[in-house]
């Protein structure tokens, strides 16, 4: 299906690139950096022209974001208190179980719900 838009750019549903931005979380544990950077380049040259990249689009960069967040506060934890290590526990299960759901949701033309994420982006 392909829409045009006020700005003369053709809107078209996707569903396997919201699949790929997605599953793209998962170069973490193959390179340690892309799953940051390249959801945040997939999101920001086709949030426009993909049916429901904007929402699906903010969901991982939000994700990744939290997921920083929760690194960042679980470290120094484990240091001071030994407990951070649940919280970095509890990062690894959602870094491993919520792309993959939330891929099958993008494939089925469900919106995404990760699950713990803090809203940066609205």
């Amino acid at each position: 299906m392909e829409l045009v838009n006020k700005n003369a750019v053709v809107i078209r549903e996707d569903r396997n690139l919201l699949v790929i931005t997605h599953l793209s979380q998962y170069l973490d544990f193959i390179t340690g950096f892309g799953g940051l950077v390249v959801p945040l380049v997939i999101w920001l040259t086709t949030k426009d022209s993909v049916i429901g990249m904007e929402e699906h689009g903010k969901s991982v960069i939000n994700f990744q974001l939290t997921l920083i967040l929760y690194l960042i506060i679980g470290i120094p934890g484990i240091l001071l208190f030994g407990l951070g290590i649940l919280l970095l526990i509890f990062a690894g299960v959602l870094s491993i179980v919520m792309p993959a759901v939330n891929a099958i949701k993008a494939s089925n033309g469900e919106s995404p719900s990760y699950f713990g994420t803090i809203r940066f982006i609205s």
